[in-house]
């Protein structure tokens, strides 16, 4: 199927107070496990290019395999390419992603708005819509001084007033990772008063590791969009084990396990989030 529309699962989202899930690739068994998980929970999914698989194969690489393998699937998705910097944004355009983060977080306040604004101006000439972040995201295990790294709420007031950016990524406690033994100390409360300030969808990046009460939280407190991978990935990687756990088997034998097992995380994850069964719904409203 071609790209669905992501101004248009965003806005039914907001409208229907669930959150889509965005889950990143790694390989062509990862992209159809995200794919066969949506198409069980008749939910839509956002296909992120992201970190990891770039440095691996490369954005243009990396894109069309996603698209290859999606364009052959029943399911509504997006490819959306996440954290990326300047020359990337303008490579993904070109390309023909559907979705877009920018990253430019690590910047002063200022420099993260004009760098934000000018890649809103650009990505909205072309359709595209534009995610940003606000506020830093530690990794798992880093010490924080969460002062440091929380989005300020007057801050978000003004980046979302002066960028127009169409959703916006916020730190409130959580980690890139998961932390052994804890969920990360979710700031529901930030996340509210962000939304009220803002008045534009939410984005939680780390959402692994976090219980399904705070992701409920989150979701009734504005967020719109999680993003997952390292869940998935030890799903993945929990079936290539059991079956090379046994003696030697062969290679599509354990990939295959590891594609069933991360279908089975993504599946729970849109369910948490709320997203299960809403393409059907919202055709019916419709």
């Amino acid at each position: 199927m071609p790209y669905a529309d992501p101004w248009k699962l965003i806005n039914q989202a907001q409208a229907g107070g669930y959150a889509v899930g965005a889950f990143n690739m790694h390989s062509e068994e990862t992209t159809e496990a995200l794919l066969w998980a949506a198409i069980e929970a008749n939910a839509p999914v956002f296909l992120q290019v992201g970190r990891a698989i770039v440095p691996h194969m490369g954005l243009r690489r990396a894109f069309e395999m996603t698209k290859r393998i999606a364009e052959a699937s029943e399911a509504e998705y997006v490819i959306h390419l996440d954290h990326g910097p300047w020359d990337e944004v303008l490579e993904a355009i070109k390309l023909g992603f559907s979705s877009i983060m920018c990253d430019y977080a690590h910047l002063d306040l200022d420099a993260n708005i004009a760098n934000t604004r000018r890649t809103v101006e650009i990505c909205h000439d072309f359709g595209i819509p534009v995610e940003a972040e606000l506020g830093r995201i530690p990794d798992a295990g880093e010490e924080v001084d969460w002062d440091e790294y929380l989005t300020d709420v007057g801050e978000a007031e003004r980046f979302a007033k002066e960028t127009g950016v169409d959703l916006l990524a916020v730190s409130a406690g959580i980690v890139h990772g998961t932390v052994d033994g804890k969920s990360p100390p979710l700031d529901i409360p930030r996340i509210s008063a962000i939304r009220d300030a803002t008045g534009i969808p939410l984005v939680l990046h780390g959402a692994s590791g976090v219980s399904a009460e705070d992701v409920r939280a989150a979701r009734e407190a504005g967020i719109r969009k999680f993003n997952a991978d390292t869940d998935l990935r030890h799903a993945f990687r929990s079936g290539i084990e059991a079956v090379w756990s046994h003696g030697d088997s062969q290679f599509e034998d354990a990939v295959a396990e590891g594609r069933r097992r991360m279908t089975v995380a993504a599946v729970d994850k849109l369910r948490q989030y709320g997203a299960c069964g809403t393409l059907g719904a919202a055709s019916d409203a419709a």
